[in-house]
């Protein structure tokens, strides 16, 4: 038999909840978004988002889509545990490590609402430096104190790494997996998106610096903690808002000769 790996899937938008809906066209952006600033790894890693109103159903994508594939209706539901409760009609399903790393921490930390986790050049070059990320610009500082690490173990398939995950990421919105990636979770898809934005700048910010071979200045302690204080969701103003009209505009302006089909669809 042939396997159905078509990439026209029908809309479902009549078939869910208004709050689902909405969940499913802004996680169908923050993907395409992360592609769009270059932060994909072929098919590869993950971003969920619960279901609002139903907080032990998660949205994640298909394995085997690229990122600019993603849509709303193509979104695949499933529960903590990583048991697919819908799909579209595809012979498509979904990588385990996205529900083990993914699963863990939306299992501990309700609050949240969307986790990211990449694979980037930087990201992961960052990851592997026993420095880890430096307060050298006012993106990363950002970081400070609020930045989690969690040693490699080998890929993320073994459930018995959720403990560990969970514990080294504690209460902070960003974490380096060593020798790995970087990941990211928000109260909103919009915050999550924002927070590795931010963080992916601060690690390509980084690599650059340290391949020009000057010494790297970095400002007094003093002034790294009252500005890592400063750009604190909670201090301001909370992160991914003001941008994402802006960032959906982009999505729509990039979309139009694409060939891909739009991500509310």
């Amino acid at each position: 038999m042939t396997a159905n790996y078509s990439t026209q899937f029908r809309s479902i938008k009549d078939e869910v909840s208004p709050g689902e809906w909405e969940a499913r066209v802004n996680l169908a952006a923050c993907y395409r978004l992360t592609d769009s600033f270059g932060m994909t790894d072929l098919i590869y890693n993950h971003i969920t988002a619960r279901i609002p109103g139903d907080d032990e159903h998660l949205l994640i994508n298909l394995y085997g889509l690229l990122y600019k594939e993603i849509s709303a209706s193509n979104l695949v539901k499933i529960d903590l545990e990583g048991n697919i409760l819908w799909q579209p009609d595809t012979d498509y399903g979904i990588n385990k490590s996205g529900y083990v790393i993914h699963g863990a921490i939306h299992r501990a930390r309700p609050e949240l609402k969307c986790v990211i986790h990449t694979h980037t050049r930087a990201g992961m070059a960052v990851c592997s430096m026993k420095c880890g990320l430096l307060p050298m610009t006012q993106t990363s500082m950002r970081f400070v104190g609020h930045l989690g690490y969690h040693d490699y173990e080998g890929p993320a398939l073994d459930l018995a790494e959720r403990e560990r995950l969970v514990r080294d990421l504690g209460p902070h919105d960003a974490m380096l997996l060593r020798n790995h990636g970087l990941l990211t979770c928000g109260a909103t898809i919009q915050q999550a998106f924002n927070t590795m934005y931010q963080l992916e700048m601060s690690c390509r910010s980084q690599v650059d610096a340290m391949a020009g071979g000057q010494e790297i200045v970095l400002p007094p302690q003093e002034v790294i903690d009252h500005t890592a204080n400063l750009y604190q969701p909670g201090t301001r103003r909370p992160y991914g808002v003001l941008e994402w009209h802006a960032m959906l505009r982009l999505l729509d302006a990039e979309g139009k000769n694409s060939g891909y089909p739009p991500y509310w669809h």
